[in-house]
């Protein structure tokens, strides 16, 4: 691959979400954007006092710039949660490299380790067109993964031992989750700094992506109304909430919902929306329990909190193993987690 410096100066530079100008004006070293363009394509080599200057000013070692990945990612079948244009270029260029970048590593990991490629995807086969659709579509996935009427401990923990690969970046708030294919591999891209109960409804949404039909005449608002759908009724079942709330409620109370959040990991604005597809509330009372909600600020911070952990494990029991069984070194294994070998070090600890 030629100009490995220049494709991964670029990498880096969008993974901060910055342009060539905000690059510039950050460098200690004087430099103009017109120079840095010419790094980037490949006209110009940098000295290695500015080779230093850039990994400081992009928070990469200068090992970075001359890694070639083994593995080349290629996201195809991209969709994101929210419409792209919320975040902004720089914002959009940033969680995509970001995501390549760990994919990158995640698959070299695999590949290092001869691991076979696991595969039980949920697939519903009829055509998605409505709200009782998902409903069916959502009933289907719990009785097909045997998850009962229970709640689930970990949605992330569930998809991974699925085969799907998910994956958590620190992103602008406006971003919630993508989902992608590489290689054949389901991809589920998270946003770190959300809550859990988010991150659970998020990855249920992305999934909602991955394995429903939905009917090409749909428009996308609705669609993705559909998507939120089958995100509410997997994580909180339609006899379960049927049961738990009764038919033709009147009235909701804080301390309800907030026990209803902590049990099954959904948020109470979800909670409202579920309320009304079930018919448990009409619409007009879901308007005005949103609007109730966000006069109180409840938008900018639900009261309750979920005891559960949604964090991917995945990649990292894949490290660990492939430390303990010798295929792998310390100095490999850094690299392919993102940090110098003495962080990573650091945070070892053998008992054997």
């Amino acid at each position: 691959m030629d100009n490995i410096l220049g494709q991964r100066l670029t990498s880096a530079r969008k993974m901060r979400g910055m342009s060539l100008q905000d690059l510039a004006d950050r460098l200690e070293q004087g430099i103009s954007k017109q120079a840095l363009n010419k790094y980037e394509r490949g006209e110009m080599m940098p000295g290695s006092a500015m080779l230093i200057s850039l990994s400081k000013a992009l928070d990469v070692t200068v090992d970075f710039f001359f890694d070639q990945p083994e593995v080349v990612v290629e996201l195809k079948d991209l969709e994101f949660r929210k419409k792209i244009s919320k975040l902004g270029k720089n914002a959009e260029f940033s969680v995509l490299e970001k995501s390549k970048i760990i994919l990158e590593r995640y698959l070299e990991l695999e590949q290092q380790l001869k691991l076979p490629q696991k595969a039980d995807a949920f697939k519903f086969e009829r055509e998605i067109r409505s709200i009782e659709d998902t409903e069916a579509a959502a009933e289907a996935l719990r009785r097909e993964w045997n998850l009962g009427y229970d709640p689930i401990p970990s949605v992330i923990e569930m998809l991974e031992d699925k085969g799907y690969k998910v994956i958590e970046i620190e992103a602008d708030d406006a971003f919630d989750g993508f989902k992608s294919l590489v290689q054949g591999h389901k991809i589920i891209v998270l946003n770190k700094v959300h809550s859990e109960v988010r991150k659970r409804f998020t990855a249920l949404h992305e999934l909602a992506h991955h394995c429903l039909r939905f009917a090409p005449d749909l428009d996308e608002k609705y669609l993705e109304k559909l998507c939120h759908t089958f995100a509410g009724a997997v994580l909180y079942p339609a006899p379960q909430m049927r049961k738990d709330m009764s038919e033709e409620r009147f009235h909701f109370f804080l301390q309800e919902l907030v026990m209803v959040k902590e049990r099954w990991g959904i948020s109470i604005s979800a909670l409202f929306m579920r309320a009304m597809h079930l018919g448990i509330i009409s619409e007009t009372t879901c308007k005005k329990l949103h609007m109730n909600y966000r006069q109180r600020g409840y938008h900018l911070g639900e009261p309750g909190e979920y005891a559960g952990r949604e964090k991917p494990q995945r990649f990292w029991q894949l490290l660990y193993r492939g430390i303990g069984q010798d295929l792998i070194s310390i100095n490999h294994a850094a690299h392919l987690a993102g940090m110098n070998l003495g962080e990573f070090r650091n945070q070892l600890d053998k008992l054997v």
